[in-house]
C-alpha cells in the first residue's frame, strides 16, 4: 500500500481479516506462501519489523483499576526498544494525540468503548511507528465512539501515518480510506485505490423527465433496460453503450423533456457484491 495512505482491509465477519493480521504480525504462522512487509520477509524479519509497527488487534485490553497513564507506562516499560529516559514524556505526548490527556488520570474501567479504543491506538504510538494497523477499530462502538476513533484515523493520516484498518463496516472504509482491499472465504478478491475500485464497476444512468415513457422507449430501442421511480428512469450501461453526451443527445433528438441527467458508477457496495455474490454489513 502507498506510504501515507489508510487501507481499507474489507469484508465481512469470518472472512479471515484478523487472521491475515495475525500472520503479518508473526501472532500465527501461514500455512504455505510468503508475507512481506515493510519490505521484509516476515515471520524472519520480526526483531527488525515489529518495532517499526503500532498495532491494534482484536480490542484493547488494559489493567482495569490503573489509570490510563499509568496503562501506558506499563505498556512502555515491557518494549526493550523504549528509551525509559523519556517515557513520561512520550505517554504525556501518546495521550494528547488521541485526545485523552484530560481522562489520563481515569480509571480504565471508567473509559467508554470509545475511549478504550483511542487509548489502544495512544500503545500503539507510544514509539514512532511507520506502519499502524488496526483491527476493527470501530467494533462494538457507539455512533460518538465511532466518529471519535474516524476522526482520530483521518487526523493520523493528515500527519502523514500509513494506516491499514480493516473492517467490515462499508460505511467506516468510504468515509476512513484511500485504498481498499476486499477478502472473502479467506481469498483476496481484489485490491486498489478506492476510486479506481468504483470505476471498475457498472455505470447508471439517470433521467428526471416528465416524458418517463418516451424515456422508456428511446433507452430501451438503444439496447437498454430501464427501469423507472416516479419521474426518474434510470439503466445500467454496458461498456459498449454509447456514451453519456450521446444518450443525453438521443433523449432530446426524440423530444423527451430531460430535466436532469447524470451517469454514476458503481457504489462500493455494488462492487463488493458483484466480486463476491455476498451482501455486506452496510451500517454496522
Amino acid at each position: 500500500m502507498p506510504s501515507g495512505s489508510v487501507f481499507g482491509f474489507l469484508g465481512p465477519n469470518g472472512s479471515g481479516k484478523t487472521s491475515t493480521i495475525r500472520m503479518l504480525l508473526g501472532l500465527t504462522r501461514a500455512s504455505s506462501g510468503e508475507i512481506r512487509m515493510l519490505g521484509r520477509t516476515m515471520p524472519t524479519s520480526l526483531a527488525q519489523v515489529l518495532p517499526r509497527v503500532g498495532a491494534l488487534v482484536e480490542g484493547p485490553a488494559f489493567y482495569p483499576f490503573l489509570s490510563g497513564r499509568a496503562n501506558l507506562l506499563r505498556l512502555d516499560t515491557a518494549d526493550r526498544a523504549a528509551p525509559g529516559r523519556t517515557r513520561e514524556a512520550r505517554v504525556d505526548a501518546a495521550l494528547e494525540r488521541v485526545g485523552l490527556t484530560h481522562a489520563a488520570s481515569k480509571k480504565a474501567h471508567a473509559y467508554s468503548l470509545g475511549m478504550k479504543q483511542r487509548l489502544g491506538i495512544a500503545g500503539a504510538l507510544l514509539m514512532p511507528r511507520d506502519l499502524l494497523i488496526l483491527d476493527e477499530p470501530s467494533n462494538g462502538l457507539d455512533p460518538q465512539g465511532t466518529r471519535e476513533v474516524r476522526s482520530l484515523i483521518g487526523s493520523l493520516a493528515g500527519e502523514g501515518a500509513t494506516i491499514f484498518v480493516s473492517s467490515h463496516l462499508l460505511s467506516e472504509i468510504e468515509q476512513m480510506c484511500t485504498h481498499v482491499a476486499v477478502m472473502s472465504a479467506g481469498r483476496l478478491m481484489t485490491q486498489g485505490p478506492l476510486d479506481e475500485l468504483r470505476r471498475q464497476g457498472v455505470q447508471r444512468a439517470r433521467v428526471d423527465t416528465l416524458d418517463v415513457d418516451d424515456a422508456v422507449r428511446v433507452l430501451a430501442g438503444l439496447g437498454l433496460d430501464p427501469a423507472v421511480s416516479g419521474s426518474v428512469v434510470t439503466a445500467e450501461l454496458p461498456s459498449d453503450a454509447l456514451p453519456p453526451e450521446q444518450l443525453n443527445q438521443r433523449l432530446v433528438e426524440q423530444g423527451v423533456r430531460v430535466r436532469g441527467f447524470s451517469v454514476s458508477g458503481a457504489s462500493l457496495e455494488d462492487r463488493f457484491v458483484d466480486l463476491t455474490g455476498e451482501g455486506f454489513d452496510v451500517a454496522g
